[in-house]
């Protein structure tokens, strides 16, 4: 990735670190009783759809990029077209 791909992935990238840091909150929360387990569950749903979204989007400008596209034509998939992908 060259530095042009920075500014245009840095929301993406940040938005996936919070993620990472909410999951690890989650489940210390959970350790110390402060939330149910399903409280914590439904709350780890949505935040892995959110990183299913959040690489998706990362792939899709990707593929722009070496197709010579725009990488900012990409945009944010419903869940269901994202989730659990192994791309």
């Amino acid at each position: 990735m060259g530095n042009g791909n920075k500014p245009i992935d840095s929301d993406a990238l940040a938005h996936i670190r919070d993620l990472v840091a909410e999951e690890k909150a989650l489940r210390a929360q959970l350790q110390r009783r402060d939330i149910t387990e399903s409280e914590e569950h439904e709350r780890l749903r949505q935040v892995e759809i959110e990183l299913d979204q959040c690489w998706d989007l990362l792939r899709q400008r990707r593929a722009l990029r070496e197709t010579g596209a725009d990488p900012r034509e990409a945009a944010v998939r419903p869940p269901g077209q994202v989730e659990g992908y192994l791309g």
